[in-house]
């Protein structure tokens, strides 16, 4: 027996929404993480987005490194909202295949969309969506574990 799979299956009260709802959620967030492989290692980047007919739409320099990685690939995009005080809220996720292209010149003049001077657009079509509703709780234990950036916990201890 699993003892995690079980926490958060039976005791967790995270509970399945629909593809509808969840993309109802994600129109929500201005920010979410597109997760993408570079030379077979993971790597996840924040970046700002928006909902389009069609898919997820993220912006990037011409030259930038996510072009180059995304274009073509099956990535994923995830975005969620959970309250700090007590781990409420939900997060949503989307797979899909990314295609970049040229920006639209047009949108450079809209001063209202933040990407508007960048070079290329990213859609992310989606092909799987999933969210999760989480529930007002936090895992038992001791507090936050602080870690230096030399992965040593905080006071000198070994993780």
């Amino acid at each position: 027996m699993n003892r995690d799979r079980d926490l958060y299956e039976e005791e967790d009260g995270l509970r399945d929404l629909g593809p509808e709802r969840a993309l109802d959620l994600l129109g929500r967030a201005a920010v979410g993480r597109v997760v993408y492989t570079i030379g077979a290692l993971p790597a996840v980047l924040p970046v700002p987005f928006r909902l389009v007919p069609g898919g997820v739409l993220l912006a990037a320099g011409a030259d930038a490194d996510l072009v180059r990685a995304v274009d073509g690939a099956v990535i994923a995009f995830e975005a969620d909202e959970v309250d700090a005080a007590d781990g409420s809220g939900w997060c949503v996720t989307v797979l899909g295949r990314a295609r970049a292209h040229p920006a639209d010149p047009a949108d450079a003049a809209d001063a209202a969309d933040p990407a508007a001077a960048a070079d290329v657009r990213i859609l992310i079509r989606p092909e799987l969506v999933t969210g999760r509703r989480l529930p007002s709780s936090r895992l038992p234990g001791p507090g936050p574990v602080r870690f230096t950036a030399g992965g040593k916990r905080a006071g000198g201890e070994e993780p």
